[in-house]
């Protein structure tokens, strides 16, 4: 198919019946031999990305043609989606359509990144071949795969989404340990807000190589949620690299802040239906790490953090080891003693993105943690009913903030959209 491209054509986004027109010219090219269609949107922890909308639009189109569809949320490492969360972000799409990705045991080998090749990509950061696993539903009997999902700066790959939907969020273990741990050597400043990372470029041999084999098209989009109303600048869809690149151009403009000065004080809210977890949390650490001056405080309001990891063990893990810096956990990797972490590379990585590496202090406010397991795991603890009356939400505005107190600080209501530097660092 051609490649669509479309760009906002309201103050408000990408209005609706442009965005369908859009989806059903995507189709036009097989629309005679959909007989099945396998979505693959992102979770709830991209509820801002209208990836909800798009998959519930394809969902009508298709089955209003006879279409069996089915949805697979790429999940990479999170719990499975709840009944609730299916319905809020993706409508009315029956329950029973919904296919559960398990990343460490529902998986398949299309190939192997060779050793070479990842040694030359990571600057030796990283040795030993690579297998590129996907869900085995993937190589089912669907005539189309349709990978929806939003561009926006991250943490391991630069970018999100485009393949990193197919190898890490519907992908194996052994990909998503090597990727992130990768990711995590070479330096999240290095990589955050820009395409072509050794992660991506790893992501990039999988395409030509082992993805390109299967029936997919991409369906991406870049968005804001200003007030927490989602607004879709692009949405960009093709079977090649081009509209990825296009995004990235982008999400560049729309969800990057370069900041003239780095900051003494941020306050970053965490949604609390978004947030459960400091795994998912520590958004609020990585997007906000290049900006917040040396000596600093990020304060994290966190009124649904209840756990460490989304898994059980990597609970465990970050219980165990906490966040200490780069060092430490390159210290833990290089010692026998610590095989459970060294299993484990996208634990490891986590607790690397989880740190200021003593640059700046850490404030978790949370409900449901105990000051005992926050401080255990190297951050500060303050109560959220107490914080939050400090630095009310609803009074904040985003960006910069001058309290009746006298006191300066930086507002995020949502580091998932964004990514927030300091102009010099990031250059």
């Amino acid at each position: 198919m051609e490649n669509i491209y479309l760009y906002e054509n309201t103050a408000a986004g990408i209005d609706e019946t442009l965005l369908k027109d859009a989806l059903v010219k995507s189709l036009e090219d097989r629309a005679d031999s959909l007989k099945k269609v396998l979505l693959l949107p992102p979770d709830f922890t991209r509820l801002h990305s209208n990836a909800g909308k798009i998959a519930n639009l394809y969902y009508h189109i298709l089955t209003s043609r006879g279409c069996h569809v089915d949805l697979m949320p790429a999940l990479g490492t999170h719990v499975p989606m709840t009944r609730q969360e299916c319905a809020q972000m993706y409508g009315d799409i029956p329950f029973e359509r919904f296919r559960v990705h398990n990343w460490r045991d529902d998986v398949v080998e299309l190939g192997v990144v060779p050793a070479p090749f990842v040694e030359e990509v990571s600057r030796g950061t990283y040795r030993g071949e690579i297998p590129a696993q996907v869900n085995r539903a993937l190589l089912e009997d669907y005539d189309l795969i349709l990978s929806i999902g939003q561009v926006v700066p991250h943490e391991v790959v630069g970018m999100a989404n485009y393949t990193k939907n197919l190898m890490v969020g519907v992908g194996g273990s052994a990909m998503i340990n090597a990727s992130h741990m990768i990711g995590a050597f070479y330096g999240l400043e290095q990589l955050m807000g820009r395409d072509h990372s050794p992660v991506r470029r790893i992501f990039d041999y999988c395409e030509k190589n082992f993805l390109s084999k299967l029936p997919l098209r991409y369906v991406l989009t870049v968005t804001t949620a200003p007030g927490g109303e989602i607004q879709m600048h692009g949405l960009f869809i093709g079977d090649d690299r081009g509209p990825f690149e296009k995004a990235v151009k982008l999400a560049q403009e729309k969800n990057m802040t370069l900041v003239e000065q780095p900051l003494k004080k941020a306050v970053v809210l965490l949604d609390e239906q978004e947030f459960k977890s400091t795994w998912l949390g520590n958004k609020a650490v990585y997007r906000t790490r290049m900006a917040i001056a040396d000596g600093g405080e990020l304060v994290v309001l966190a009124p649904g953090v209840e756990k460490f990891g989304e898994d059980p063990e990597i609970d465990r893990l970050i219980r165990k080891y906490g966040y200490r810096g780069r060092e430490y956990v390159i210290g833990l990797l290089k010692d026998a003693q610590h095989a459970d972490l060294q299993s484990n590379l996208s634990a490891a990585a986590h607790l690397i993105h989880g740190s200021s590496d003593g640059r700046f202090r850490i404030t978790y406010c949370t409900r449901h943690l105990s000051r005992q397991e926050v401080e255990s795991v190297g951050y500060c603890y303050a109560p959220y009913e107490e914080m939050a009356e400090r630095y009310n939400p609803k009074s904040l505005t985003p960006g910069r903030n001058h309290l009746e107190n006298g006191e300066e600080l930086y507002y995020i209501p949502n580091p998932a959209l964004g990514l927030w530097a300091d102009k010099s660092k990031f250059q």
